[in-house]
């Protein structure tokens, strides 16, 4: 989670008596913060009865708010225009001055949560591992644990002459993974 501080100076009206005349002494400083866990929290709320989930949200030290949200079907511009004024309601900018940006995680862009995986099984994508090379081929068996990678490759076997395409199922954990991404093909 992260938390991020914006530093807001106020002149006090405190002041001190320096050889008879008054000297205001001290700046207050006062500390206002957006919380992504608020925001988190106020996301999910709203799209919980919805096709909507939260991919993610991202809160920078300038209280720039960035919220991505995906859907099994389209994602609607009027979807994302709607939650941004709920988020905006819930916020108050007279205590905290933001900026907010909502929108649908990109298509090419890495996938951050599990829906995304479940989206895209049967799709083909690219999936580049940890310390290791990139593979690509169809995303099946998506589960809590780990994800399979359907992948075709043409190997020369014995006594052929011609390579055979020959197709193996690689298992990964996510925690093994860099990145999956969606691949775009045009048929």
């Amino acid at each position: 989670m992260f938390v991020f501080w914006r530093i807001i100076c106020t002149f006090a009206p405190l002041v001190r008596i320096v050889k008879g005349t008054e000297v205001p002494y001290f700046v207050v400083l006062r500390y206002v913060m957006i919380d992504e866990k608020n925001i988190r929290e106020i996301v999910e709320a709203y799209i919980a009865d919805s096709p909507y989930f939260l991919v993610e949200v991202k809160v920078d030290k300038n209280n720039s708010i960035t919220v991505a949200i995906d859907s099994n079907e389209d994602v609607s511009i009027d979807y994302c225009a709607e939650l941004s004024r709920h988020i905006e309601s819930k916020l108050d900018r007279d205590v905290e001055d933001f900026e907010l940006e909502v929108g649908s995680a990109g298509l090419t862009s890495p996938f951050v949560v599990l829906q995304q995986y479940k989206k895209y099984e049967g799709c083909d994508v690219e999936v580049q591992v940890a310390n290791g090379p990139k593979h690509t081929g169809k995303l099946v068996n998506v589960t809590e644990a780990n994800f399979g990678l359907e992948v075709t490759k043409k190997v020369k076997k014995e006594g052929e002459k011609k390579k055979v395409e020959v197709t193996e199922t690689m298992t990964f954990s996510y925690d093994q993974v860099k990145y999956t991404k969606y691949i775009i093909t045009f048929k």
